[in-house]
């Protein structure tokens, strides 16, 4: 920890954090598991058996699942008091995906996890909300404002949301496969689905160190046997209408997409996901402002552009969209919910968005594309020649 609260009322012994490492598991195939405490009498105690089912290897062909929302926190069952109590919605959120379980296989919690803000015992209690989901399935962390940024120790921005944490505890109590998990920015396979995670708290500008990992993460992916390409960030680096932003004159984060739009372009990305904003935002296909496609539901072919979501209603209290109206935003909705990819094979992708109170599918569409679609030239996704070359 760097500051108050974290070192002074805020502070909480975590005690020892365990992580092991499995390998040579097969590929989609079901474990259990249990965990154990030796006792100084030399008796052990063990906790309930879990399940878990290994992830697909890269390219699989195979049913695949994915959760994907931001800004959860946690929240009293039992509606008792508590600080800084504005996630009341993460239990429904929680529930949800707990009742539906089976149906999913992977989950991508992009920034403002807990929402501690130094106060540390409130990660216990997250980990305690969120433990029915986080033993059985892989709970994939991003790094938020309110993880990570504090003034002197290196963070883009230079605010105290973070309470004094400094990302210490989102880099202990989650594993990622991130080379340095100081910087948190990592990509990890899962399938068909390539998944490069990005960290909004440091810099991504071009000629920065993550800039070169999110082009190298984009570059490096076989798109014959991993079709899917999603990009997942905190902050806003694509399109937004909130009214925070709309006041600012971007639809973004100030200097979000100017460098990165070219790449997503380039390497043809499909679908970039961002919390931060606590409500629910769909774009068309765009690349710099205008849309790539007039379809709103059912993608068939090449996309031209990527579609950029907004997916921070996790459970934090809700922000406002603007009164006005951009030709690239689709879908809207002030409420909390979540977003669901599902992978059928190489060429059919379902998008869906689901709300917390409910579980039902309030916005979806689809994306049908053969790997020679994934090909084609469009707006600066080719070199540049002519007849001269």
């Amino acid at each position: 920890m760097c500051a108050a609260p974290a070192r002074t009322a805020g502070w909480h012994d975590p005690r020892y954090i365990h992580t092991s490492f499995l390998k040579e598991l097969w590929p989609n195939k079901g474990y259990t598991y249990k965990l154990g405490h030796r006792l100084f009498n030399g008796t052990c105690v063990w906790s309930q058996e879990y399940w878990f089912r290994a992830s697909p290897y890269p390219g699989q062909n195979s049913l695949q699942r994915v959760i994907i929302f931001g800004d959860m926190g946690k929240g009293e069952a039992d509606g008792s008091f508590e600080f800084e109590d504005f996630q009341p919605a993460s239990l429904n959120t929680t529930k949800q995906l707990i009742e539906d379980l089976n149906n999913i296989d992977i989950v991508f919690h992009i920034g403002d996890v807990v929402y501690a803000m130094g106060y540390i015992a409130q990660w216990d209690q997250f980990t305690a909300q969120t433990e029915p989901i986080a033993s059985t399935k892989p709970y994939m962390i991003g790094s938020g404002n309110h993880e990570r940024d504090w003034p002197g120790t290196g963070s883009f921005y230079q605010n105290m949301d973070s309470g004094g944490e400094c990302g210490v505890l989102a880099e202990n109590m989650f594993y990622v496969p991130a080379e340095n998990r100081a910087n948190f920015w990592y990509s990890t396979d899962y399938g068909m689905f390539r998944f490069c995670v990005a960290h909004t708290e440091l810099d991504w500008r071009e000629g920065s160190e993550q800039f070169k990992f999110i082009e190298n993460c984009l570059a490096s992916v076989d798109r014959q046997r991993q079709p899917w390409l999603i990009f997942l960030a905190h902050r806003v680096l694509g399109y937004s209408s909130v009214d925070f932003y709309v006041e600012e004159g971007s639809f973004e984060e100030p200097m979000g997409r100017e460098d990165l739009e070219k790449l997503w372009q380039k390497y043809k990305f499909d679908i970039a996901l961002y919390g931060h904003v606590h409500n629910y935002e769909r774009s068309c296909p765009v690349y710099e402002n205008i849309c790539t496609s007039q379809e709103k539901h059912n993608y068939i072919g090449p996309l031209k552009g990527t579609i950029h979501v907004i997916a921070g209603g996790g459970g934090a209290s809700l922000h406002e969209f603007a009164s006005i109206n951009t030709t690239w935003s689709i879908y809207k909705d002030y409420d909390n919910g979540f977003v669901k990819l599902t992978a059928f094979d190489h060429s059919h992708l379902l998008f869906e968005y689901k709300k917390s109170m409910d579980g039902k599918v309030y916005d979806s569409f689809t994306i049908s594309r053969d790997y020679r679609d994934i090909l084609t030239c469009t707006v600066d996704s080719c070199p540049e020649v002519t007849l001269a070359q």
